[in-house]
């Protein structure tokens, strides 16, 4: 591992010996959550960090919509640094917004009105839902047609952004084969790559690579920790989560049921890591691990808005109304305004969230 990360860009986010950093700054590990269109709450998220001068992104573990935000983030600082970062993610949501138009999932005219945006009075919708009960994706999209593919192809570079050197990216996918994860380096990312992490097995064939076939990375890592915590030297992590780990009440219609079940499964590998990361944290902290150890301490921070998300069911995860997009980022750039606000000065002294109390 480099001490001295370069960046091919100037005015890029990194430093060396020629452009110090600012005297106050910290540096973070990234871990950015899947959840389909919610990861517009992740871009609000990113583009006030990118525009804040004293955080510096080491590495960052994305899955799903998480991956492809930690891809284009990675791509914009090498090619234009911050203000490249933060162009790249909005031509992504814009241009993903404006694909709204042709699909046929459109929310109903006054789903607005009812603060949900979700798809769940859409005809085409559960048209679909009922459709995909009967018929697998190798069937209904037997030629694998992904909207997304030519939007990642248009906006990023591949060549260029497996060169990049000033942060590191680790992309999770699920093997349908094993069932284990697969975490993919900078060097191995491909459209393939992205479009593997965020492949839902009831709308998509599975994503071949190198001969094994993938599915969302959500199934194993929603995003995995462990890459941040051995191929990479900052103590915080910040996890940016889109799917609420806790709700008010207890979900009572078919529909509820099936979206807490949803977040619960999406969230279930995370929590047990989390659990890990809590346990060897008390560890350290009772001088109960003596001896040559690798392990350090973690500094752990969440931002999230529960109880906004909460009330978005799994369904407005495919509604990519620009409206509904232009909220999620607005909400994910107002909870990462307040968080620095209150928070900034705990980076690399202590966790800003209770882990015991969090994920036990």
């Amino acid at each position: 591992m480099d001490d001295d990360i370069k960046t091919p860009a100037a005015g890029a986010q990194t430093w060396n010996a020629k452009s110090p950093p600012p005297e106050d700054y910290r540096t973070i590990n990234l871990a950015l959550q899947g959840g389909g269109s919610h990861g517009a709450f992740t871009w609000g998220v990113l583009d006030r960090l990118l525009a804040d001068k004293r955080i510096f992104i080491e590495g960052i573990s994305g899955t799903s919509a998480g991956a492809m935000n930690g891809a284009l983030l990675a791509f914009g600082m090498a090619h234009g640094g911050r203000d490249g970062a933060r162009e790249v993610l909005r031509k992504f949501w814009e241009r993903m917004g404006e694909a709204s138009r042709y699909s046929p999932f459109q929310p109903a005219p006054f789903a607005h009105l009812m603060d949900n945006h979700s798809l769940d009075h859409s005809p085409a919708y559960h048209a679909f839902d009922f459709m995909s009960r009967l018929f697998s994706p190798y069937q209904l999209n037997p030629s694998g047609y992904h909207p997304v593919r030519e939007l990642l192809d248009d906006l990023i570079d591949f060549d260029v952004l497996r060169s990049v050197r000033h942060v590191r990216l680790f992309i999770s996918a699920t093997n349908v084969r094993t069932g284990k994860i697969r975490v993919f380096t900078m060097k191995e990312i491909t459209p393939d790559v992205l479009l593997a992490s965020a492949c839902l097995p009831q709308l998509f064939k599975a994503v071949e690579i190198d001969g094994e076939h993938y599915w969302d990375g959500g199934f194993m890592g929603n995003p995995t920790m462990f890459p941040l915590l051995y191929q990479c030297k900052a103590n915080d992590i910040l996890l940016v989560e889109i799917n609420p780990i806790a709700v008010d009440k207890v979900p009572q219609t078919a529909r509820d049921i099936a979206d807490r079940m949803n977040s619960i499964s999406f969230n279930a590998t995370m929590m047990r890591e989390m659990r890990t990361i809590a346990f060897v944290t008390q560890m350290l902290d009772q001088h109960r691990l003596t001896g040559r150890s690798h392990l350090r301490r973690i500094y752990f921070h969440m931002m999230h808005a529960e109880k906004e998300m909460a009330r978005y069911g799994a369904s407005s995860k495919m509604n990519v109304h620009p409206r509904f997009i232009e909220l999620l980022y607005t909400l994910g750039y107002r909870v990462a305004d307040e968080w620095l606000a209150e928070n900034y000065d705990k980076l690399g002294r202590e966790s800003s969230i209770d882990l015991q109390k969090m994920f036990f």
